[in-house]
């Protein structure tokens, strides 16, 4: 029986204040006559207004008129809420969610049931406010999220510095930094004077703590899974940088637990790319209708892990679709299979060899982007230009294929002739005319081998052998083809270089590759993508995407720059005009790690009834051997074109000690 369909009553800024006064704004879609109903939560400071309208006005109207009263709230400090944001995850954070969910449980139009969902930094206080255990949170849905805020975020991998600090701390600079919307708020300006002056500038909070210590475990829910009660369907994708966390999270929470990873990069599956897309929608009603509604319809029954088995295909920095099929399991670890490095070779049987490794210092051009989001041009390209400056290893053409299910680890006996290194290992698809597909990667900051809690330097020519482990993936390669394991000492710009380049010399090591035992086993059809009507949004300035390397000849420095124009649009429903434009520059000379600079500037516009907002934002890092070097400026215009004045402007300067970094 087809179920029966409320009309939808929206509230654009419903009011929740809390203990101390704060008023947050949260945008309500709201089941006309069905009583009370569960609700659920988006807890977020990406905007409701603006940010994120596009994707809300797909996803919690349908939502709710199948009888789930659908909230997004905008953070402390952000939008069109009160007060200041002092970090990511703060305990502030958390527990203003907390007590939004007690206010909704104790609302008339609520049943008392609450869920929360979100990608991303929702996905991330999801599991951070389950992990507190407020009554009333029965359930929740957590997407592209991690469970290890140092491991596995956007700071720091094996214990190196991602350049994705600061390339996210500038986006973030710039977009809590806007003012309310003037039609929402009579104190707009006010407000967002306030902000300006007391705006944090995270890369710097984030860069004084290069260790995994208390500032990074609290958030953290690996600390104690067992925190968690409330029932978790976890969703990931391959084209993702947070790939771990669902097999992290079907393995070790003990409530009810579902996983779900496919092709998709950063967002949401019923709207993402690569297809397939899928229905996620209706995957979410049943899990909320299990868990907040208590109808009996098997949701706990699914299988604990679906993943998404991608074909291997060539290179690309975007791809539309990936060929593959749905593998439905129980997450178990996959059998492993063990290849042993040698000279050149990747083969089943170790024999001794010794291979020196000093890569140029931008090695890595090839990466793409950390974390996919854009939809730009944003993918692991064609992996044969890294490959030449690595160190690589190959099989003989496969007799079989090979479907690699799980996390890979190359394990390594190596020494180094200085204290600080690092090494980046990809595990590459090569087909038969050489070009190489990067299937999965891994980093390690060699100071931090025996844990990222007590990093240590190492001892120059002494042979230390270390665990890389390579993040999830489903990914099958066909018969006659090789599989590669590169291995570089260096990796821009995905991370800032040690501060000397090292010359490694890799004595032994083997790879641990889970392999699907096949044949494939039970698959999974999900049902087609839904979604509610797209938002009305006239289109002022069309979006664009840019990425491109250059060689200075004369300088010999390399450089990377993008642009992510994303374009101005008006709301077609309450007539808001926003948008912005990203910048980013990063530049290294290949013989000198201290000639490392990121560059970041950010434009964001709103205009509302005449009035004109802008804020241009701006960070650059770069190093010596001794201190990371950061400076930021903020500017805040009133007005259009020549006529706009200049109403604020800060500028920051950091040094800050490495620390074995």
């Amino acid at each position: 029986m087809e179920r029966p369909l409320h009309p939808v009553i929206e509230t654009p800024d419903m009011g929740i204040v809390l203990s101390d006064g704060c008023r947050l704004s949260a945008r309500v879609w709201m089941p006309d006559g069905a009583g009370p109903v569960p609700a659920v939560l988006e807890f977020l400071p990406y905007r409701k207004r603006d940010g994120t309208a596009v994707r809300d006005a797909l996803t919690h109207p349908w939502m709710a008129a199948r009888g789930y009263a659908c909230v997004r709230v905008d953070m402390r400090g952000n939008g069109d809420s009160d007060g200041l944001m002092a970090d990511e995850y703060s305990p502030q954070e958390l527990a203003d969610a907390v007590e939004v969910i007690g206010w909704l449980a104790a609302q008339d139009w609520c049943s008392g049931a609450v869920g929360m969902m979100g990608i991303s930094w929702g996905g991330f206080n999801a599991l951070q406010v389950a992990a507190l255990d407020p009554a009333p949170l029965k359930a929740i849905i957590t997407l592209c999220s991690t469970v290890d805020r140092y491991a596995d975020d956007i700071h720091y991998k094996g214990g190196c510095l991602l350049n994705e600090n600061l390339g996210w701390g500038a986006t973030m600079w710039a977009y809590s930094s806007r003012p309310p919307d003037p039609a929402l708020r009579a104190d707009w300006r006010e407000v967002w004077l306030a902000r300006l002056e007391a705006e944090p500038f995270l890369p710097a909070v984030w860069l004084r703590h290069q260790r995994r210590d208390d500032y990074w475990r609290h958030g953290s829910v690996c600390e104690d899974f067992g925190a968690i009660r409330a029932a978790v369907l976890a969703v990931g994708g391959w084209g993702d940088s947070y790939r771990n966390a669902v097999p992290a999270l079907v393995e070790n929470l003990s409530v009810p637990v579902k996983g779900i990873v496919g092709p998709w990069v950063h967002k949401y599956p019923h709207f993402a790319v690569p297809e397939p897309r899928i229905g996620f929608l209706q995957e979410a009603l049943r899990w909320w209708d299990r868990w907040l509604n208590d109808i009996p319809n098997g949701a706990e029954d699914d299988p604990p892990y679906r993943q998404y088995l991608m074909e291997g295909v060539r290179p690309a920095t975007w791809y539309a679709a990936r060929p593959g099929r749905w593998l439905a399991g129980d997450g178990a670890p996959a059998p492993v299979q063990r290849w042993h490095l040698g000279q050149g070779v990747l083969a089943a049987e170790a024999a001794p060899f010794a291979v020196p490794l000093a890569s140029p210092q931008h090695c890595g051009m090839a990466a793409g982007e950390f974390c996919a989001i854009w939809l730009g041009p944003e993918q692991p390209g064609d992996q044969r230009g890294d490959d030449a400056l690595s160190a690589c290893f190959d099989t003989e053409p496969l007799a079989a294929e090979v479907a690699i299910t799980g996390a890979p680890r190359v394990v390594l006996t190596l020494s180094a002739d200085r204290a600080q290194a690092q090494v980046a290992v990809r595990l590459c698809h090569v087909h038969p005319d050489g070009a190489s597909t990067r299937i999965t990667y891994g980093v390690l900051n060699l100071s931090h081998r025996n844990g990222h809690a007590t990093p240590a330097p190492l001892v120059p020519g002494q042979a230390v052998t270390v665990v890389v482990d390579l993040d999830h993936i489903a990914y099958r390669v066909p018969a006659g083809h090789r599989l590669r394991v590169a291995v570089s000492s260096a990796y821009w710009p995905l991370l800032w270089p040690a501060p000397e380049a090292a010359c490694l010399t890799l004595v032994a090591g083997h790879l641990a590759l889970p392999v699907h035992p096949g044949p494939d086993g039970p698959g999974w059809d999900f049902p087609p993508p839904e979604a509610a009507k797209p938002l009305d949004l006239e289109v002022l300035r069309a979006q664009d995407h840019q990425r491109e390397v250059t060689t200075d000849l004369r300088t010999g420095q390399v450089t990377l720059r993008i642009v992510d124009d994303f374009g101005l649009h008006r709301d077609g429903g309450h007539g808001l005009i926003a948008g912005g434009v990203a910048r980013e520059w990063w530049q290294i000379h290949p013989d000198d790690p201290l000639s490392a600079r990121g560059r970041a500037h950010w434009t964001m516009e709103m205009e509302r009834d005449g009035i004109v907002t802008r804020t241009e934002t701006h960070a650059e890092m770069w190093s010596d051997a001794r201190q990371f070097h950061l400076t930021a400026r903020l500017e805040a215009w009133e007005g259009r074109g020549d006529a706009a004045r200049l109403i604020h402007e800060r500028d920051l300067h950091e040094s800050i000690d490495r620390d074995h970094l």
